[in-house]
């Protein structure tokens, strides 16, 4: 899997993603510090918001191969810079978190993101699982997409034969039910 870098303000929805994109329990705590994990890098919303912290920020972003630009869907507005990406040589992705939040904007926010230069935004919700799934795969490499390919296929398939077979019981059934 490609490594990811998470950016975004303080509550922006970084950490929350970082958990559903691993498959854990959603708990909240506050990233005191760069959690540096295997295929995300979460980073402290303060190290986006303080001009002393965001130049460690650049230095991270050369250990991931995405940059992902976090807005909230119902941030009241945006920290992110027009045309901020021109200045990243990694590509950078947008990510809209908390698209079930009743005040969710997601189109305005759509559009911040679009200004700061993200070609590909992805509207999630690490709560439902809305759209995390599209980020997951999006992330995968060559290898990742072949293996979760050829499971679902092994899973489909398995699936297809197991209702064959029931097809087939309950035929039976319905003759021995006829011959009564």
């Amino acid at each position: 899997m490609k490594k990811l870098i998470l950016i975004g303000r303080v509550a922006a929805g970084k950490t929350t993603l970082t958990q559903a994109l691993r498959g854990e329990e959603i708990k909240y705590f506050k990233t005191q510090y760069v959690n540096y994990l295997e295929t995300i890098i979460d980073t402290p919303g303060e190290y986006t918001e303080r001009r002393e912290t965001s130049g460690a920020l650049s230095l991270y972003a050369y250990e991931a191969d995405i940059v992902g630009l976090v807005l909230s869907a119902n941030e009241p507005y945006s920290i992110f810079s027009p045309c901020l990406t021109s200045m990243v040589n990694r590509e950078v992705i947008g990510i809209i978190s908390g698209i079930d939040k009743p005040d969710a904007n997601v189109e305005r926010v759509r559009r911040w993101l679009t200004l700061a230069g993200c070609k590909k935004i992805f509207p999630l919700s690490a709560i439902t699982g809305e759209g995390v799934r599209e980020l997951a795969e999006y992330l995968e490499d060559e290898e990742d997409r072949k293996a979760r390919l050829a499971a679902e296929a092994k899973a489909k398939a398995k699936k297809k034969k197991k209702t064959t077979k029931e097809k087939i019981n309950e035929q039976n059934d319905g003759n021995r039910i006829c011959e009564q």
